[in-house]
């Protein structure tokens, strides 16, 4: 019923079946296994000594005697005329190579059968994949080595990350592998669209011990190809994301129910795709597909996906890419909402036109002076609503959970639609049961429980539009001295960051630091430089910072050196000033007791060329709120506008000279437009 013929499998009557135990675990999908290799791995003497391997023991039923192996493949090939041969480790050894042998011999028959000369080397990959029978060899499966002769027979080497080092380490010790690691130069365009440069190395170590084309898979990280030979005008590392899974329609559902199978739909998908000549780049992008939707299912055998149901989810995952790409063409803005009302909202003002950044505004804050406001302001609709007067305002960020108590995204979507919004950002606001800590908790299952809160804001921004989950938790830290062992929960905070981003890749994850807390004493990321140092720990190319002007000056840190420490790492930056008391956050006014400061920053904005929305985090409780909001959007405006004459009246000249009087010559003449 599913066109798999099984003409030519044989029974063993001495001998068991395979058996594979499969460990589950319900709650993220993850697997571990247990192989029992029965007559699958001892069922074959008769192809034993076609070359010179070990048996491994075990009588095979075969009713084919091993003087008819070589005649039985010679019917076989002629009759299909397979386009690819994929290998699997549950079998022997001796039996993978003697099929790559024989399928390299078929080959060459084959062109001197055409007479035509092939030069493996010089070949293009869409002339093989023409005339050749591709050989792949699946990695998984038993753990043991590959001879460099096995890896010269076979067209593709699928390991994932963990077997590929473990392969590699076979050929080169670990002391070794290290300098060679060193030793490896890449091109830029091998690292131009990912971080995965060890990966890169190591399949170019394999490849010098025999390998041909590396592809190796990264879970949720995607997966990457680094080919052997290739054109001057084709890259030779060709890197594919992890496709995209629609939610089971609740932002509390986790598409990823079982990993059995996964990787093995993945090879599959990849050796149909190349057997039907598709390019490599759509080669690995139907492989991705099939390999995501295998985790969907429990089973191995009910996960496997149809070329209809692949086939949908590629659909899907290009309309997903193509709304995300023409909401940031028609805002041309890379973060921050990206909607076309947003768009209008600013370019029909003509003020606006040389003003690069949408504004939003610190949600909460709409509670402040009702008897400002015709209704109760009890409810986050009413706040929306009050925003969407806000002259000049352009998106709102929200609080996961806070804001989603009473609706849901898609109503949240809807009111924001209604007053020409859209969303920036969602922001966690872990609730008091994580006082203890959330991504640091001392109880295992209460920090994944957090880890999962954080991935459902994920969920929540893509139903709201936006890209963008801001991580600030009012609880992981300490208040005292030997409270807490601080690497461990440094990496535990690494740790839970990796896992979010590679599970949201298309999601920009930013952490908002803070010195000090009433809840919190001290933070495990208390400055911008801590926070620099995680992200090169957590090392994910979506992961980036959230800096806020009262935590920067909290830190006793000039926010606009800060702001240039972190560099094209700036996802967000949440403005309002303050009087530097200790521990005090007092959400003040931009600008209103800093001018210089303010100043500054918006020139440090400028020179990093940031890509983000510019979010007031202020608190204006005896002000009137939206008037407030708007005389920051205008101060802001007037900063901006004087930064950009800083280099034009000779900032670089005095920096070069250390000349602090010409500095604040210049920047006092700056302000008078201010």
């Amino acid at each position: 019923e599913n066109n798999v013929n099984i003409d030519h499998c044989q029974q063993c009557t001495n001998l068991d079946s395979g058996r594979g135990y499969v460990f589950l675990e319900k709650d993220t999908g993850k697997v571990s296994a247990v192989v029992s290799g029965g007559s699958n791995l001892y069922g074959w003497n008769d192809w034993a000594n076609d070359h010179d391997h070990d048996n491994n023991g075990g009588v095979n039923d075969s009713e084919m005697g091993n003087n008819q192996i070589h005649e039985y493949l010679d019917a076989l090939f002629a009759s299909v005329q397979p386009r690819c041969l994929l290998l699997q480790r549950e079998i022997p050894e001796h039996v993978n190579y003697m099929l790559a042998n024989y399928v390299n011999n078929y080959n060459q028959s084959k062109r001197n059968h055409s007479r035509k000369i092939w030069n493996r080397a010089s070949g293009t990959d869409e002339e093989k994949h023409c005339h050749d029978t591709i050989v792949i060899q699946d990695v998984g499966g038993e753990d043991r080595p590959i001879t460099k002769e096995m890896l010269s027979l076979c067209d593709y080497i699928m390991p994932n990350e963990s077997e590929l080092r473990r392969l590699v380490e076979t050929f080169v010790s670990k002391d070794e592998l290290e300098i060679q690691m060193a030793k490896q130069n890449l091109e830029d365009e091998d690292t131009l669209t990912h971080d995965h440069e060890d990966v890169i190395k190591l399949a170019m170590i394999l490849q010098a011990n025999g390998a041909n084309n590396v592809l190796v898979t990264l879970s949720e990280k995607g997966s990457i190809l680094v080919l052997k030979e290739h054109k001057n005008n084709e890259a030779r590392v060709h890197y594919q994301k992890a496709c995209m899974l629609p939610s089971a329609g609740s932002i509390k559902s986790n598409p990823v129910v079982d990993e059995t199978g996964a990787g093995d739909c993945y090879r599959a998908g990849f050796a149909v795709a190349l057997s039907e000549g598709k390019k490599i780049q759509e080669c690995l992008k139907f492989a991705s597909a099939a390999g995501a939707l295998a985790v969907t299912k429990e089973g191995a055998v009910p996960s496997i996906p149809s070329r209809e149901a692949v086939q949908k989810l590629l659909d899907w995952n290009d309309e997903l890419n193509l709304d995300i790409a023409d909401s940031m063409k028609q805002c041309n803005l890379p973060r921050g909402g990206g909607g076309i009302v947003a768009a209008k909202s600013q370019n029909t003002k003509k003020d606006d036109d040389s003003f690069p950044y949408m504004f939003g505004s610190r949600l909460n804050s709409m509670k402040d002076r009702p008897e400002l406001w015709s209704n109760p302001v009890d409810n986050v609709r009413e706040w929306v609503k009050r925003q969407g007067t806000i002259k000049g305002l352009g998106c709102v960020d929200f609080n996961w959970p806070q804001h989603f108590q009473s609706w849901n995204a898609e109503e949240a979507k809807a009111a924001l639609e209604e007053v020409g919004l859209v969303a920036g950002a969602v922001c966690l606001r872990y609730p008091s049961k994580f006082a203890r800590g959330a991504m640091i908790h001392p109880d295992a299952e209460l920090r994944k429980e957090a880890i999962e809160l954080t991935k459902q804001a994920a969920e929540v921004a893509r139903q709201l539009g936006c890209d963008e989950v801001v991580v600030w938790s009012a609880y992981d830290g300490y208040d005292y001295p030997f409270q807490v062992d601080y690497k461990e929960k440094w990496d535990q905070i690494v740790h839970a960051f990796q896992e979010c981003c590679d599970a949201y890749p298309d999601i920009k994850w930013s952490i908002e630091y803070k010195p000090t807390d009433e809840n919190t004493r001290f933070f495990t990321v208390p400055s911008t430089a801590a926070a620099v140092l995680l992200l090169k720990d957590i090392d994910r190319p979506n992961m980036g910072l959230t800096l806020d002007v009262g935590h920067m000056l909290m830190s006793g840190e000039n926010p606009g050196q800060s702001i240039s420490m972190v560099g094209d790492k700036l996802f967000g930056i949440q403005l309002n000033d303050g009087y530097t008391r200790l521990a005090a956050e007092d959400g003040m006014m931009f600008g209103s007791i800093h001018p210089t400061m303010a100043l500054e920053i918006m020139y440090q904005l400028q020179e990093n060329n940031f890509k983000g929305h510019l979010y007031f985090d202020t608190f204006p409780q005896r002000t009137d709120p939206i008037k407030e909001c708007e005389y920051n959007i205008k101060r802001v405006k007037e900063f901006w506008k004087a930064a950009k004459e800083m280099n034009s009246r000779g900032i670089k000249q005095v920096q070069a000279e250390h000349d602090a009087v010409g500095a604040l010559n210049i920047s006092n003449d700056a302000m008078k437009s201010v």
